[in-house]
């Protein structure tokens, strides 16, 4: 997740920004989104950001630098009067994109004590007084607007990051310390319901204005089988079935690489569940909790929700089937409550987690597909470091679908595809079984 080329067009990453989207709309969704990433960065010490606990995490302060970086790197730097904070910071808070220039090491990013915390949010600072005098004075062209529309959905996908790293950072510590400390939204007890998805040519992609990753396009159709969705998630209850009936022992449930992994690893639940005096407990953002049945199970891998599945005597629905059965529930209940996201459960002080099943299928927990990340038909990465984005990451990932608690309201839509190796645990990642 990170940046497009400095000299490219970030339309060929994404669809034409709306139409009635103002200069000034736009300026404010950028203070919005900056000002959401120093909220929920709010509550932790400077010690706390510098801490990276596995290579596929990140510190907070990296995230922090990271994400101005996109904007200097892209978006200010073609400003006649602007004043380049840090050289050295191109070096040390590139991502990942060659074309770019070099990076430091991304697993040796919690090594970095310096610069210290208070310096990168000087540095946001400074990048943040520029980009409003840049929106003032009118001086951004079209194509750098469209960069900046791009670094606020590249700022979200590190927001929720964010979140994902710094709990897998504080669950290393045996004082299961808190992240922040409010209470869970009430749980939902799941129902017996399924989405019907008929047979025939289902349209695949995002259509229209508004943004959208290269990776959502070409728009084409696919054929697919009649098939059901099932209406809730997976609870945390139902997966213990799994657990009690000797699911992580019993290699006929398993891919051959998903059974390795179990062994491996020592897997036997969930990341963060685990038993005390008989009663399972998780750790959450809010500390260490009594696991509620009714939430929907997270923190798991495709190889686990696969699993789960095959146990069920169903499987893992498509990408497609997915996306199908999410736009017929959009145009059909367009006024059905949805599961909170990010920045609804901060605004009304709820701890962020997942607590209920929904009753859409956008929010929760991003829900595994078995569909492998790859291009559609037709697609073209752009050319320069923006074909860097999406595209050289097609290869053993797998696509998840739906969002999650960690995800800002704003950031989601149905065409959305998330995509990580399928061993991952760390992000809010459930189940939904198709039949």
């Amino acid at each position: 997740m990170s940046t497009v080329a400095s000299g490219t067009s970030a339309d060929s990453l994404m669809t034409s920004t709306d139409a009635a989207d103002s200069s000034d709309t736009l300026a404010n969704v950028y203070l919005k989104t900056r000002s959401f990433t120093d909220r929920i960065t709010r509550t932790l010490s400077a010690e706390d950001c510098m801490v990276q606990s596995m290579d596929d995490a990140s510190p907070t302060r990296w995230h922090l630098a990271h994400t101005t970086w996109f904007f200097e790197t892209f978006v200010l730097k073609d400003q006649p009067d602007y004043r380049v904070f840090d050289e050295a910071f191109g070096y040390l808070f590139n991502s990942y994109y060659n074309t770019i220039g070099d990076q430091y090491p991304r697993h040796r990013r919690g090594l970095i004590s310096r610069p210290g915390l208070e310096t990168i949010r000087e540095y946001r600072s400074h990048v943040d007084r520029a980009i409003r005098d840049a929106f003032d004075s009118n001086s951004l062209t079209n194509a750098q607007l469209a960069l900046v529309q791009t670094g606020i959905q590249h700022e979200q996908q590190h927001q929720e990051l964010i979140l994902t790293d710094i709990k897998h950072a504080l669950s290393c510590s045996p004082l299961w310390p808190k992240y922040d400390d409010l209470p869970f939204e009430p749980a939902r007890t799941a129902t017996e319901n399924w989405i019907d998805v008929p047979s025939g040519l289902v349209t695949i992609g995002q259509q229209g204005e508004g943004f959208s990753f290269d990776n959502e396009s070409p728009v084409h159709e696919v054929h697919l089988m009649g098939t059901r969705l099932a209406g809730d998630l997976v609870t945390c209850g139902e997966y213990r079935e799994f657990i009690d009936d000797g699911g992580y022992e019993r290699p006929e449930l398993w891919l051959s690489m998903g059974w390795n992994a179990v062994q491996t690893n020592g897997w036997r639940s969930p990341l963060y569940w685990l038993q005390q005096n008989g009663a399972w407990l998780t750790f959450t953002l809010a500390g260490l909790v009594p696991l509620n049945d009714d939430w929907p199970v997270c923190h798991i891998s495709l190889f686990e929700a696969d699993a789960y599945a095959r146990w069920r005597g169903m499987r893992l629905p498509t990408e497609f089937e997915w996306e199908a059965a999410a736009k017929s529930e959009r145009n059909r209940s367009a006024t059905r409550n949805e599961q909170p996201f990010a920045d609804q459960l901060v605004d009304r002080g709820f701890a962020i987690h997942p607590t209920r099943s929904p009753d859409t299928l956008m929010g929760s927990v991003w829900q595994w597909t078995s569909s492998s990340y790859a291009a559609y038909p037709g697609y073209r990465p752009p050319p320069g470091a923006v074909g860097e984005y999406n595209g050289k990451f097609m290869c053993n990932q797998y696509v998840l679908r739906g969002g999650s608690v960690a995800t800002s309201s704003d950031h989601i839509r149905t065409t959305y595809r998330n995509f990580f190796p399928a061993d991952t645990r760390w992000q809010f990642t459930g189940i939904r079984l198709a039949k």
